[in-house]
């Protein structure tokens, strides 16, 4: 998806206030699969790690976006 300052009309698209401020700034936005939470490690390391990740895209001055899909949105 193309973000050019405008939000998408889109229904199903529901993006955190954060996230949608940096594409509108055009700062850097890195996808984060939620799979690694849902499925890819056990409770609670899946938490941790998905903190520690979110962390260092932090540090390099990006803003993490973790997708997922909940609900078909």
């Amino acid at each position: 998806m193309t973000f050019y300052g405008k939000k998408p009309e889109q229904d199903w698209l529901v993006l955190h206030t954060e996230v949608e401020e940096a594409l509108r700034a055009g700062r850097p936005v890195v996808a984060l699969e939620s799979t690694l939470i849902a499925h890819g490690l056990p409770f609670p390391t899946n938490l941790e790690t998905a903190h520690r990740l979110e962390a260092i895209v932090r540090t390099e001055r990006a803003t993490p976006a973790t997708i997922a899909v909940l609900g078909g949105r």
